[in-house]
Formats: structure tokens, sequence, C-alpha cells
């Protein structure tokens, strides 16, 4: 397997062959997911964010959201395998968007792999619980899908906990009905939350285990490993599941929305299809070689990357800007959107544009 350090010698080559002297990442990191697609047999579909790359980068750019069903739908054109390797590396997103992604992959392909190489959080832990089995090392992480709301605090907007939320109006009822003089003290608190804003979080913490649980049900529990033979077992067993990643007892279990779910963890899950990647070394080199071109690229302008093994690929980039100083042209730093880059990476920000390369035809 080709180490960081070779395969950035390799994309500092790259720059040589072409007239403007810049790295070729595409042509680098397409060598990798042909090189895994012929290992395997199966279609390869990248789905990645380099938020890691970017510290602080808005949450806008980097997050599954709806838009990238289209980024889905260019890298299935001219597709014709029917199983998939869905490589994922994102910080999550929207449940929703998770779901149209998801639903839209399930009539494109009869098995789905996930592939995880370093991390799949929150929406993207839903999408890999969609899968019919998930590959991980020993290195990889998912995490809990309980959904974070975005609200509108004095000192800007953030992220919060929809568990939390509910928590805080069932601790303030409880207090001022103790003790009215509670009410000062928990007025600009409540004032944040808008109207409604307690049944939105109710219908969101359900909405995330109803999908995961269909989906397991559907898929990951019917896999021929499974223990559980009956739709009734799979119904229980998958609900079950869901409650361990998105419900009030798991908020309690892992206490922040960040925090690392292992895979030895899993493999405890009775019914989870949990792969070690390093049990067939081979895909482990050639996942972890592209997991490294990954990285590199996302130390340039992109910020999201859709691709297949055709080369078909969805780009997100964010502009540098150019600063000019004391005569000398310097770039700026990439600059993101005033959202923060998700619960655990808050930070103010600001705006620059983004711009999206598509592939030339959808599916």
């Amino acid at each position: 397997m080709p180490s960081w350090n070779e395969i950035f010698l390799e994309v500092q080559e790259s720059a040589k062959e072409r007239p403007d002297g810049r790295p070729d990442f595409d042509r680098v990191r397409h060598k990798y997911i042909r090189a895994l697609h012929d290992l395997t047999g199966r279609a390869v579909i990248v789905y990645a964010s380099g938020w890691l790359a970017k510290p602080g980068i808005s949450d806008i750019v980097v997050a599954v959201e709806p838009n990238d069903v289209h980024g889905l739908m260019s890298a299935c054109h001219g597709v014709h395998e029917r199983e998939l390797d869905l490589v994922l590396h994102s910080p999550g997103g929207s449940p929703q968007a998770a779901e149209q992604m998801l639903e839209y992959l399930r009539t494109r392909f009869d098995n789905i792999r996930a592939i995880v190489p370093l991390q799949a959080k929150s929406a993207a832990t839903m999408l890999a619980l969609g899968c019919d089995e998930i590959v991980m090392g020993e290195h990889s992480e998912l995490g809990p899908i309980d959904p974070q709301i975005l609200i509108q605090v004095p000192e800007g907007v953030r992220y919060a906990p929809a568990i939390a939320i509910l928590r805080d109006f069932q601790r303030a009822k409880s207090e001022i009905r103790r003790d009215v003089t509670e009410l000062p003290a928990w007025t600009p608190i409540l004032r944040g939350y808008a109207g409604g804003m307690i049944e939105f979080c109710t219908k969101q913490v359900k909405l995330t285990q109803e999908i995961v649980a269909r989906w397991l049900r559907t898929y990951m529990l019917r896999h021929p490993e499974s223990p559980f033979t009956t739709a009734d077992q799979r119904s229980r067993r998958a609900r079950a599941l869901a409650a361990y990643f998105g419900s009030e007892k798991s908020y309690d279990r892992f206490k922040t929305h960040g925090r690392p779910i292992r895979p030895a963890q899993l493999r405890r899950q009775r019914g989870l299809v949990i792969r070690r990647l390093e049990d067939d070394q081979a895909l482990q080199d050639a996942v972890l070689s592209l997991y490294h071109a990954l990285d590199l690229t996302f130390g340039g302008a992109a910020v999201k990357i859709i691709e297949n093994h055709h080369g078909a690929m969805y780009v997100r980039v964010v502009a540098q800007l150019q600063v000019q100083v004391g005569g000398i042209p310097t770039a700026g730093p990439e600059q993101a959107g005033p959202e923060q880059a998700g619960p655990e990476q808050a930070g103010p920000e600001q705006a620059a544009p983004a711009r999206r390369r598509r592939a030339p035809r959808k599916a």
C-alpha cells in the first residue's frame, strides 16, 4: 500500500504533466477509486467531505444535504453493476437528505456495502446502517444519530441536541411549578426556542429512529448471517438497534453527538453486520490508499466529492480569496458561511462563494 507520503509525492509529480503546473488531484484520486473497483468487481461510489482538512468550515458546504442526491444521480449514470461499495467519509447532516439518498441508491443497487475508512457520523451513520453490511477499520467510527437542531441565541446560532431541548422544557416546567421565582432565570433560555419547537424536536427524534429501523428491518437484518429469521424478530430488533443510536437512553450513554462508536462496540450489537477491514489485506490497502488520495484532495479547494469508478464526479469547492498585502499577492484562508461546522465544531466564520463541478449528464 502506498503511504500518505508516497501518494503526496505522486500528486506533486502530477503537476509536472500539466501546463498550469497544478497538482492533478482528480487523476490520482480516480486511479485509486478504479483500483478498488478492479479489486472487488463491484461498483464504487465515493461520498466524502473535507471537514477534517478544513477545521471550522461551514456546515452548509460539507454536510449531508438534499442537493447531494443529484450528485448520486450523476455518479450512478452509466453504472451497470448491481452491487455497490459506498465509501463514506462525512460529518453527517440532514436525516431527511440521508433518507432521500439511500432510497435512491436502493433503486439502483441490489446490494450495498458501506466502507468507512475513518468517520461516518450522524446522518452518515444512518446511511451506513441502511446498507447490507459495513466494512470498518479498527480506527474507524460511526456516531450517534440523535438530531441536532439549529437554534438562535444572543450570540448567534448554534446546534443543540433535540433531546436536550425537550429536557430543558421539562426541567423548566418542573422548577417553575415548584418555585415561581425561577421564571426569570429560565426566560432567556426559553426565549431562544421558537413556537412549535417541542413538537418539532419530538418528531425529529422519532423520525431518525423510524428511518433507521425500517432500513435495518429491510436490509441488514435480512443478511444471510442474521440470527433473526421472522418478521416479528426483525422488527423488534430493528427498533432496539435504532434506539441504541438515537434514543434518549443513547443520549445519556454517549453524552455528546460527536462521541465515536467503534467497531468493537458495534459488533456487540446483535444483527449489525460489521466487517473488519484488517481481515482482507488487499481491500485494506485499496481503501486506505483511496482515503489518502481523498485527504490530499481536500487539502485543495474541494470540500465535498461524489464520484464513481468511471470518473464521473460531482465536486463542491470553496473559493480562495486573493488578498493584496504590501504589493505581494497572497492566498487568503478559505472561508465559509456563518453557520457552525457542526455541534462539535463551533466557531465564527465568514461567507465566501462555493461552486460545484458536475458530470455532464445525470441518470
